[in-house]
């Protein structure tokens, strides 16, 4: 449970923060008698315990670093008490005051001076593009120096305190001050020492290359790859799928792809393609795009960054959206900034139509949904050999921000959708929640977890039997092959500049070996389970296509997921936990018409599955077929085609547009230096969107 993990972790932070003040106050009081017992082992406890706390508790360091009580500041009052104690202490020396606190004070001076020249290496070493599947040789990228010294100054203080602190303590202990001379001596040392050590990197072998000689390689590179079309992406650390989902579609276009990011941490966001990304944080910088040859940029999602790059004249922007449903999200207003709005089928556009939101029916083009091509047809499952289970997929959607109780069924109707389906003991359920879930209400995290919970009981009274060895040693090892194949090995210590020299461009092939691994690891994870097991599915792996192919039946809520799930004309169900009547909602919710619709207790499922078991029973089956091509579009030509054939019309446009702007500026003299002109004034205008706008990680 989420309530209790939270409880947990509180607990253990309030006993470290209780034992740090036990440790102060045992450190002072045996300073103060003084009791060399106590002060030792008070001194070498308090440093032990910031030591797990900057491995182990890093929220509970920075609650104390808002209260300015943090790892310097901590370290500065235990040398201070270790201080007092050694003058206290009437068998040590009288005399060592004064050389250890001036010691002492060399060793904070080194430790700053090496924090200093830290700070400039990492400023140094800040690119102003980050790029992915790109060769960078003529960059000269070096690799990094060690995290510990360049970007974790805290660990960095007490560790090389360490010697310091021992040293301090043989002293008191044997009360011989050579012992505490050599502790600090050696403490200031290791940190003069990585002062020079990280300044070789400001030399000029290892320096990296300046920001205009950067931005002249980019300019070459974009010269000679001559991008033709390319995906647009800004976003959260959690919103990555919203890109992900395209990637495949923009390799199989014609022409030349590109992935144009605005956040330097998404770089490694995106799942493994072999498309060139370019992250360009700076809107200055974005703007060199004007002069490359892409013509069309599709946008996934809007962001608020998404405005600076459609003001770029010479590219023709196009909205595709990262799913469609009938909630008011898929008809945002801001889609009339784009050129075109690229939609799945006929329903989108009545949509938009509906919504009156400023989109022009001449800007919207249907192109299908090419993504959902992996998505096996129901006469495919039907052929298929049957298995004694029937697979139901159990996938809600999350509370959303607005929180209306009808986004996702899990506070309201997910115990009862669960429970009914494990009452079957002929149903195989498959739980996949919304990554999401419990992110804005609190109610939808406990459902989820009672529901998850329920679903482990089930598997234990089932007694489904015990794994296959074999079959679990084959997915581990597609597992190992699939994460060898889709991921990129770094060093710890590995920053931007050294992840961007390692991701160079990508062998040939690699995207034919990316896809045979995981059509490997899919089939292996299906085979590890035994047929009968109930599962509960988070995390990318396997995608929600893969579960769709699994599924005989569908429960979801109103959501894309519904809209995808019909490509396959499978049945469905629709849980209506909005309020609304069955005729109020199946009209106001269109991809609701050729479903069942579930009230919140749910009493419909057991009706359901018999439909779903008998064909005969199934009378939605024509219903269902209407509606995937109201939604999705015609089957003939394909949606990848038509996608295409979208792409090369708008980019034949963009190149007609840009072919007119110079003609005229041609009849114009020196019109085209007051435009240069005019552009450049804007970008360093006040009020122009933010030059210095970059997200750092």
């Amino acid at each position: 449970m989420p309530s209790a993990g939270l409880s947990t972790r509180r607990a253990v932070q309030l006993a470290a923060l209780l034992a740090l003040a036990v440790f102060y106050t045992a450190q002072l009081a045996g300073a103060l008698l003084p009791n060399v017992p106590v002060f030792v082992t008070a001194s070498l406890a308090g440093l032990a315990l910031d030591l797990y706390l900057t491995h182990q508790q890093p929220g509970l360091l920075a609650l104390l670093g808002k209260v300015r009580f943090d790892v310097t500041t901590r370290q500065l009052l235990r040398d201070m008490l270790i201080v007092i104690g050694l003058v206290r202490i009437p068998d040590v020396p009288p005399d060592i005051e004064r050389p250890l606190t001036l010691l002492l004070l060399f060793v904070y001076a080194a430790h700053f001076l090496c924090q200093a020249v830290a700070q400039l290496v990492r400023r140094s070493r800040t690119l102003p593009v980050v790029t992915r599947n790109i060769d960078a040789t003529a960059l000269n990228l070096t690799n990094a120096p060690s995290r510990l010294l360049a970007r974790q100054p805290s660990r960095r203080l007490l560790r090389f305190s360490i010697p310091g602190t021992l040293g301090l303590m043989l002293t008191a202990g044997l009360s011989q001050q050579e012992w505490g001379l050599v502790g600090v001596g050696c403490s200031f040392l290791l940190s003069l020492g990585s002062a020079f050590y990280l300044a070789t990197w400001l030399l000029p072998k290892k320096r990296a290359r300046s920001e205009q000689e950067v931005l002249a390689w980019l300019d070459k590179w974009l010269a000679d790859y001559r991008p033709t079309v390319g995906m647009y992406f800004s976003g959260g650390t959690t919103s990555a799928y919203q890109a992900n989902m395209w990637l495949g579609t923009l390799a199989d276009l014609d022409g030349r792809p590109l992935i144009v990011l605005r956040e330097r941490f998404m770089v490694q966001k995106i799942d493994a393609t072999d498309i060139p990304i370019v992250c360009i944080p700076k809107v200055a910088h974005l703007m060199r795009l004007e002069h490359s040859t892409l013509r069309v940029l599709i946008h996934p999602a809007n962001s608020g960054k998404t405005s600076q790059v459609l003001r770029i004249p010479t590219i023709k922007h196009a909205f595709i959206n990262h799913g469609e449903s009938d909630k008011l999200s898929s008809c945002n207003p801001y889609a009339k900034a784009y050129d075109e709005v690229w939609v799945a089928g006929e329903a989108a556009r009545e949509r938009y139509a509906l919504a009156e939101v400023g989109v022009d029916d001449n800007d919207v083009v249907e192109v299908g949904r090419p993504q959902l091509s992996p998505i096996q047809h129901a006469d495919e499952r039907a052929a298929a050999p049957r298995s004694a289970y029937t697979t139901v997929l159990y996938a809600p959607t999350w509370e959303g921000w607005d929180g209306n109780p009808g986004n996702t069924s899990v506070v309201l109707a997910g115990e009862n959708i669960v429970r009914h389906l494990l009452a079957d003991p002929k149903v195989r359920l498959l739980y996949k929640p919304h990554p999401m879930t419990g992110s804005v209400d609190p109610r939808a995290g406990a459902a989820d977890q009672r529901i998850r919970a329920m679903i482990t009981q089930a598997n234990a009274e089932r007694g489904s039997g015990r794994r296959d060895a074999e079959a679990v040693a084959e997915l581990e090892r597609r597992t190992a092959e699939l994460d060898r194949v889709t991921t990129t090995a770094f060093r710890a210590s590995a920053d931007e500049m050294e992840r961007m020299k390692v991701q160079g461009a990508p062998e040939e092939g690699n995207a034919d070996r990316v896809r045979a691994a995981t059509e490997a690891w899919e089939a292996a994870y299906w085979a590890s389970f035994p047929e009968s097991e109930h599962q509960i599915i988070t995390g990318p792996r396997p995608a929600i296509f893969t579960c769709f192919n699994q599924a005989d039946l569908l429960i979801s809520d109103v959501s894309s997921v519904v809209s995808d799930y019909l490509s396959s004309e499978k049945p469905y169900a629709v849980a209506n936990t909005s309020g609304m009547t069955e005729e109020e909602f199946r009209a106001t919710f269109p991809t609701v018409r050729a479903g069942t619709v579930l009230t919140p207790d749910a009493k419909q499922v057991p009706a359901l599955l018999e439909t779903v078991r008998d064909p005969a029973k199934d009378t939605l089956v024509q219903a269902r077929k209407e509606l995937k091509r109201h939604l999705l579009g015609p089957s003939d030509p394909p949606s990848l085609v038509r996608f295409n054939a979208a792409a090369l019309e708008l980019a034949a446009e963009a190149d007609a547009r840009n072919a007119r702007v110079a003609r005229r500026t041609a009849e114009i003299p020196g019109q085209r230096e007051t435009n240069q002109g005019a552009e450049e004034s804007e970008l360093e205008a006040p009020g122009a969107a933010d030059p210095e706008d970059a997200v750092t990680t």
